[in-house]
């Protein structure tokens, strides 16, 4: 009999090896020491959860008004707040719930990305195209990502650098250039909207990790678990 999912989560380790992770998992603990006990995880992800829909909610109203990426930045602000802040207030305070948590959490990793995407389809900042080619990038490696915890016990929260935090800071970078001018130009090849090229990079860079993490855990799994010698009949 294999393990069950409830082990396996309940033990898996996560492996952040963004480019600000030390310093952020520092700021975290510190405000979560100092955070009222009233406020718990849940509160802290519903707020991480309603963050993201008011961002694609704030990128959806570009059209009217470039005032909208203050919006759009105070939403990341907020989300990086609730959706970093919740975990570690449940182990600081030593009121983990594994199962619970790692469900809930992707859950809404899942809702807000989509929110995010759908928000700047409709911004004229983004083709419809290109945020859907995004979405589906961001779906597989998620995919991918969660069936590695469960097989292997190690959740990787970034790659190549990049996690969570660092793609919220270049979206907001990339929001308040959009607030000025939506398009960069590339020379001789002409301009282009900012957004798509930065949705077609990330969608490209995700198929990437994708294919090459689903190899080497495949590699990595077909080793620790090898094919059983039978006997000849």
């Amino acid at each position: 009999m294999s393990d069950s999912p409830n082990q396996s989560l309940a033990a898996h380790i996560r492996q952040n090896t963004g480019l600000l992770a030390a310093v952020e998992t520092r700021t975290l603990r510190w405000i979560a020491r100092r955070l009222p006990s009233r406020v718990n995880s849940d509160h802290l992800s519903a707020l991480g959860l309603g963050a993201m829909a008011a961002a694609g909610l704030s990128f959806a109203a570009f059209p009217f008004s470039s005032w909208a990426v203050v919006g759009v930045i105070v939403a990341l602000v907020a989300n990086w707040f609730g959706d970093s802040l919740d975990g570690t207030v449940a182990r600081v305070r030593q009121q983990q719930r594994p199962k619970y948590g790692f469900y809930v959490d992707h859950v809404i990793d899942l809702a807000g990305t989509t929110f995010l995407l759908a928000g700047l389809a409709c911004s004229g900042l983004m083709s419809p195209f290109t945020a859907a080619l995004a979405l589906a990038g961001f779906l597989l490696v998620s995919a991918e990502t969660y069936l590695a915890t469960h097989a292997s016990g190690v959740f990787r929260m970034s790659f190549l650098g990049f996690g969570p935090t660092e793609l919220r800071i270049l979206i907001a970078i990339g929001a308040l250039k959009a607030a000025t001018d939506p398009s960069i130009s590339l020379g001789a090849l002409g301009s282009i909207r900012l957004f798509d090229l930065g949705g077609a990079i990330a969608a490209a860079g995700m198929a990437f990790v994708f294919v090459v993490s689903a190899i080497r855990n495949i590699l990595a799994l077909s080793a620790a678990d090898p094919r059983p010698i039978g006997r000849e009949a």
